[in-house]
């Protein structure tokens, strides 16, 4: 499987560069995506991505992909991109979690879209993610250095982080991301869904054009 997903990843990746008209295609239920038993709650009109910072195909749909998705979907649709980070994936996912709730919060409060090069949020990742899968950084001296990197980023001391991840719209919003956890047992992550009801399959996407046609499909989709 995971091989697997590391070539339909590559592909995806490579095809990204590419802004040639796709033909339109049929997309079938099981194969392209699946509609989930369970909705998943807060996820109505929004593209949600499930993710964590220790992924490494987390990392290369970000770099890769979700800039040039991203902008389309929400020019295309009315939904949201809202990503999702895993706390139970990585040494320090609850750590990761607080902060990055309480950044993406700042950034809504301020306008700012996470792809946005003024995002805290996008800041923070970007730190976690070069420092894990390019530097292959892992932190054996404990928590305050895996948050050091992502401080460093955002030009932030330890006690202004600490506030920000306590503050209890932070935390509830930490806990709501809880609930990606049973998507991410379906096929791993990433893991995206459409308006809370419809997970596309990762491994069956062949072309950045075709990623996107799915999720306008599905946007319409009752």
């Amino acid at each position: 499987m995971k091989r697997r997903l590391l070539l339909s990843v590559s592909a995806l990746v490579a095809s990204a560069a590419l802004s040639f008209p796709l033909a339109a295609q049929a997309f079938t239920e099981g194969t392209d995506y699946i509609t989930l038993e369970k909705p998943l709650a807060g996820g109505e009109g929004k593209l949600v991505k499930i993710w964590s910072y220790a992924c490494p195909f987390c990392y290369r749909f970000d770099v890769g992909v979700d800039p040039k998705l991203v902008p389309a979907i929400e020019s295309k649709t009315n939904l949201k991109f809202e990503p999702w980070h895993l706390e139970t994936k990585g040494n320090f996912g609850r750590p990761a979690s607080e902060l990055l709730a309480a950044l993406l919060l700042q950034d809504e409060a301020k306008g700012l879209n996470v792809e946005s090069k003024d995002s805290q949020f996008k800041k923070a990742k970007d730190a976690w993610y070069t420092a894990y899968h390019r530097k292959n950084q892992r932190w054996p001296e404990g928590e305050a250095a895996f948050m050091k990197t992502g401080l460093d980023a955002l030009g932030m001391d330890e006690a202004q982080a600490n506030a920000l991840r306590a503050d209890p719209k932070a935390q509830a919003l930490t806990d709501h991301w809880k609930a990606g956890y049973d998507i991410a047992k379906i096929q791993g992550v990433p893991a995206y869904v459409v308006n809370g009801k419809y997970l596309v399959m990762t491994q069956a996407i062949k072309s950045l054009g075709s990623f996107e046609e799915l999720v306008v499909m599905l946007a319409k989709k009752e």
